[in-house]
């Protein structure tokens, strides 16, 4: 810029008067060599507000009308969107920096890779000190619709839910006050985080960490794969096995969209099914522990399908490893999973549809038209801490 202004003879002093005025109002850049996004993902807009809001299709339809079994034309539940772009970019480059785990040696990326649909292509998730969880890693795309989070749904808010990996001793194992201490001791975070939170006297605390995880995690939206395109009228989206696997999915023989209810595909509900734990490990009790419910032993969430295709291994604790496998499952007939003198109450849904091996096929071709990421975030090729894995 100052090559270019001795160029323009007596309009240098201007030139670097205007630089000046930016770097006193913006001590983020000449600080550390970050700012943060002032424009909103993909599929959202800015309102009057500096919030991302989104938009979409199926804002379109009334929640009420076509559902059916699986209809197509049905409204997504209410989301999340009350977020600004500056604390959506900064969510970003929290949830890829090491910094925040006790260690930092593991990033929310980690266990939630963009490359492996925000999950991490393991049975179980290795944790601090390489331990490993009893549970997959559930994919993070379109989380910012779901009422309630984490595999037996005992977080309510994503705020809630970012706040269990950070102080888990077998996730990131971090403590309030050390990651606090870390971020602080990283020279563009205290001006990054006033930047995102400029009404916040003190913008560097736990609640603002959760906020900007939070905000990241909502922009997070995949609604343009085959299956969209398809139900929103491009009646060519999905071929020929495609579209016999929607008619089995949405059957009343196969039933499955009773729980993987369009366009989310989830009823967002607790099921108990059945699943079997892997080789020696005792029954995972599920949401029993969250609502204190004996019925509710061995349940879990009823993850979305969206991405499915991507974030093999399936399951609660990643007991199939392909979508055929876990497809098969259901089929095999009510409980055949369940061992012997093990009382379950098993979800009314769960029944002896008996697939064919080409019905399961097709099941799988329309469970592949679910992937899209088209909206994928930027990676970050640096963090503010320098110690991107």
């Amino acid at each position: 810029m100052i090559n270019w202004a001795k160029k323009q003879g007596g309009r240098k002093a201007n030139v670097l008067f205007g630089l000046w005025a930016v770097l006193l109002t913006a001590p983020w850049v000449w600080a550390s060599g970050f700012s943060l996004n002032d424009q909103c993902p993909p599929s959202f807009a800015l309102d009057s507000n500096n919030q991302c809001q989104l938009r979409n299709l199926y804002q379109f339809y009334d929640s009420l009308q076509d559902q059916g079994l699986g209809g197509l034309k049905t409204a997504l539940p209410d989301h999340r969107d009350d977020f600004s772009p500056q604390q959506i970019d900064l969510g970003r480059l929290l949830f890829f920096d090491p910094v925040l785990s006790g260690d930092k040696d593991l990033s929310c990326a980690n266990c939630h890779n963009p490359a492996q649909g925000f999950s991490d292509g393991m049975a179980r998730s290795v944790g601090a000190s390489g331990q490993v969880h009893s549970r997959s890693a559930p994919t993070l795309w379109n989380s910012a619709f779901l009422k309630s989070l984490l595999w037996d749904a005992r977080a309510n808010s994503l705020e809630q839910q970012a706040l269990g990996p950070l102080f888990s001793e077998i996730e990131m194992a971090n403590t309030p006050k050390q990651l606090l201490t870390n971020l602080n001791q990283v020279e563009a975070y205290p001006a990054l985080f006033a930047q995102a939170f400029p009404s916040s006297e003190d913008a560097l605390v736990i609640a603002n960490i959760t906020t900007a995880l939070a905000a990241f995690q909502s922009s997070l939206i995949s609604l343009n794969s085959p299956y969209d395109r398809y139900a929103h009228g491009d009646r060519k989206a999905l071929n020929p096995e495609q579209l016999e696997g929607l008619n089995v999915f949405r059957s009343f023989v196969a039933r499955c969209s009773q729980c993987h209810t369009p366009p989310l595909f989830t009823n967002q509900q607790v099921a108990v099914i059945g699943t079997p734990e892997p080789e020696g490990m005792a029954r995972d009790i599920g949401a029993q522990a969250t609502f204190g419910a004996e019925r509710l032993r061995g349940g879990f969430k009823v993850p979305t399908l969206r991405n499915i295709a991507l974030t093999a291994p399936y399951m609660h604790s990643g007991r199939f490893a392909t979508l055929r496998g876990a497809a098969e499952f259901y089929t095999k007939g009510r409980g055949h999973a369940v061992p012997e003198g093990e009382e379950l109450l098993l979800h009314w849904h769960i029944s002896e549809p008996n697939l064919t091996a080409t019905e399961l096929d097709r099941l799988v071709d329309f469970m592949g038209a679910l992937s899209d990421e088209s909206f994928m975030p930027k990676i970050p090729e640096q963090v503010p801490s320098g110690l991107l894995n």
